[in-house]
């Protein structure tokens, strides 16, 4: 099965030049970023997400839902090379909240893209949701800063003289630059993003096991955290934060706020002591 392109494309209300040309990569990434959250809730309800190209397009593209990195990015991935782009997908380390000597799991997935006839490679990530998160894929030049929307990125190198040079894409933040997700350029073959997969969604000690919902809008960031607390971001960083009282008002919210129905099975989570 293929990615049904006008589909994702209504889904995410794109119409731009479907050549494989950098504007394009670029307002793709943008769009996806806007047009589809970032969601966990098939975890939450104790399910593995499939990474099939057939349910993730259900899932993402035909229904009022999301996914997290490995849906997104899985899903971006068929679409580029639909249009004719070259893509590598990579796993890496989320670093950001990490503490100093904690070297966490890949679990986290990202692409290289290629585009034809330009030299180099680009980054893409739609799948890290946060508000630092890219929204256009970043040159993979190191130490070449890009900003989009007040967001300022760059990536840099660790490692450089080694067998498998690191590359780190950081963000500037209120404290200087902060690391946000780490990786090398070893291509994973899609058992190993299954399997990579598969252990986000069932390690016990998994983050992923809280509900954490996240939509990037053109005016701002909203953050939805264990079901509880609902976390509004505007372009300039000021927050609201709003304490959810209820099971009918989180269902609510999902749905005004985040565009998204809970699947079956899904039970608001009771508010802790």
């Amino acid at each position: 099965m293929t990615v049904d392109l006008d589909k994702y494309f209504t889904r995410i209300a794109w119409d731009g030049d479907r050549a494989p040309t950098l504007a394009t990569l670029r307002s793709l990434h943008r769009a996806h970023v806007l047009g589809i959250p970032f969601e966990n809730l098939d975890v939450v309800i104790g399910e593995v997400p499939s990474l099939d190209l057939r349910d993730l397009q259900a899932k993402l593209v035909e229904s009022a839902r999301g996914g997290y990195c490995f849906e997104h990015n899985s899903l971006f991935a068929a679409v580029l090379e639909r249009l004719g782009f070259a893509v590598r997908r990579l796993t890496g380390r989320v670093r950001a909240g990490a503490r100093p000597w904690e070297e966490r799991p890949r679990t986290h997935m990202v692409l290289a893209v290629e585009i034809p006839g330009v030299p180099g490679r680009y980054l893409a990530d739609v799948g890290y949701g946060n508000t630092g998160a890219l929204l256009e894929p970043l040159p993979m030049v190191p130490g070449q800063e890009h900003e989009t929307a007040g967001r300022r990125h760059r990536l840099v190198l660790e490692e450089a003289d080694g067998p498998a040079p690191i590359w780190v894409v950081q963000v500037r933040g209120s404290g200087g630059w902060q690391d946000q997700t780490a990786f090398t350029m070893d291509r994973v073959p899609v058992a190993d993003l299954v399997l990579g997969n598969w252990f986000t969604a069932t390690y016990p000690r998994s983050p992923f096991h809280r509900l954490y919902v996240q939509r990037t809008l053109a005016t701002g960031h909203h953050l939805l955290l264990d079901g509880t607390t609902f976390v509004r971001t505007a372009p300039d960083g000021t927050r609201s934060v709003r304490e959810i009282e209820n099971p009918g008002d989180l269902r609510d919210l999902l749905h005004t706020e985040f565009g998204l129905t809970p699947p079956a099975g899904f039970r608001p989570p009771t508010r802790r002591a």
